[in-house]
């Protein structure tokens, strides 16, 4: 990995090689402005001479690569993994709110008619909202290391109709599934043909509901995680009587994300960067380029690929990193204690010097701060959830970085190469 170069007013150069660094940094003509992705900070003024940067950006929904590279070289390689506790989050503050209407405490009127959807005409979901910022905030962390000239980005789209059956085509593949019907309950009991799909109608129970295999906060109101059940069963699989050989079907939520954020992350971009080339590529161009030149299939060979420059000198290694939240704002414990009393879930700011996801050094090894106790023990383990220890005194910790939101770490690139067809 090479080092970043920022000048005195903080604007991105072209890296250097590490015994450049060493020398910068010997004659006090430059700063450590960064330890993970290593970067200095110039203290005089010097030339600044720039190459064209291409970026190439591998959206997804739980992954993001990026790649960085000029005709010659990769400069960065990372693959960032994104939070996926927003969606529970919500749901779990939601019911907090409802339950609170009920309860004899301050009364809260229901707000039915002060939507954020009936104002604004490009109203999101937070969940998107939120994953669109995520890669908005990468793409902004590599223009802060180098000077990108260029930002090209894959819109995949998914035919989501094709997936679930490839065979679907003409007036079926444009009409859908849910032609005709009311709503998701109308049209799941006809699929199931208005029969419990566990008893078959041997209970004789002649009311049927919808059950969800997975719960709606988790798994969604989509058909395929819809059954029909006659009461009789539903009623004792929630009282644990009865056990459902049922699973869901496919999930598509992550397709149906990209289907939504792709466009407008594209135009968000172009937006903000303006003065920059912002172009868009798709998801059956990236794979033809990488079978084409015999690339190992990961987010970062993609995003090599995406960014163009074929014949630049790949990286050794590259960035690993995990997204997680920065702040707690949740007041007390979602579950209730003895005597109706809820706990309190914020934790004190810093506790003997050290934050939650601090990158710290114990003994010969660098972890993170996963949990922490007031009495100064703290659970270290590695990104990859490996324990380093479950308590360990602070005064056995040395402090290498501040947590950020993107923890970091810097992992070899695999030895592997997809032999190019002939």
């Amino acid at each position: 990995m090479r080092v970043f170069v920022i000048n005195q007013r903080g604007k991105p150069l072209m890296p250097c090689s590490p015994a450049k660094a060493r020398v910068l940094l010997r004659e006090k003509k430059a700063r450590v402005k960064r330890r993970t992705p290593f970067t200095i900070q110039l203290t005089t003024a010097t030339g600044e001479a720039r190459q064209d940067v291409s970026l190439g950006v591998d959206a997804g929904y739980r992954h993001v690569g990026l790649s960085a590279s000029t005709e010659k070289a990769e400069l960065y390689a990372s693959e960032a993994v994104l939070r996926d506790d927003i969606t529970d989050l919500l749901s779990a503050r939601l019911a907090l709110r409802r339950a609170r209407r009920s309860r004899k405490t301050r009364y809260r009127a229901p707000r039915f008619l002060n939507r954020v959807h009936s104002k604004n005409k490009g109203w999101l979901a937070p969940s998107v909202e939120q994953r669109i910022a995520s890669h908005l905030k990468l793409v902004e962390n590599v223009c802060r290391l180098l000077p990108v000239t260029k930002i090209t980005v894959e819109t995949a789209s998914f035919d989501m109709q094709a997936i679930k059956n490839p065979d679907i085509k003409g007036a079926e593949y444009q009409q859908g599934e849910q032609l005709g019907f009311w709503n998701v309950r109308e049209y799941v009991l006809w699929r199931d043909g208005h029969q419990c799909q566990h008893c078959r109608g041997k209970s004789g129970d002649p009311i049927l509901n919808v059950h969800h295999l997975e719960s709606r906060r988790t798994g969604g109101d989509a058909p395929n995680n819809l059954v029909t059940l006659c009461e009789t069963c539903h009623k004792a699989y929630h009282a644990g009587r009865i056990d459902l050989k049922l699973k869901r079907g496919r999930s598509m939520r992550a397709e149906a994300f990209m289907g939504i954020m792709r466009w407008t992350f594209f135009n968000r971009l172009k937006e903000i960067y303006s003065g920059k080339t912002v172009e868009n590529t798709y998801g059956y161009l990236t794979k033809h380029t990488r079978i084409t030149h015999g690339i190992e299939k990961s987010h970062c060979a993609d995003a090599y690929c995406i960014a163009g420059n074929l014949r630049a000198e790949r990286l050794p290694d590259y960035l690993w990193q995990k997204q997680v939240r920065k702040h707690n704002r949740q007041i007390h414990k979602l579950t209730i204690g003895k005597g109706g009393i809820r706990k309190r879930q914020q934790t004190p700011f810093e506790v003997k010097g050290f934050r939650l996801f601090d990158k710290v050094r114990l003994g010969d090894e660098e972890g993170f701060i996963f949990g922490r106790r007031s009495s100064g023990y703290f659970d270290v383990r590695r990104l990859d959830g490996q324990k380093l220890s479950a308590g360990v005194s602070f005064r056995k910790l040395h402090l290498l970085e501040k947590r950020t939101t993107y923890l970091t770490v810097l992992l070899p690139r695999l030895k592997t190469r997809v032999s190019a067809p002939e």
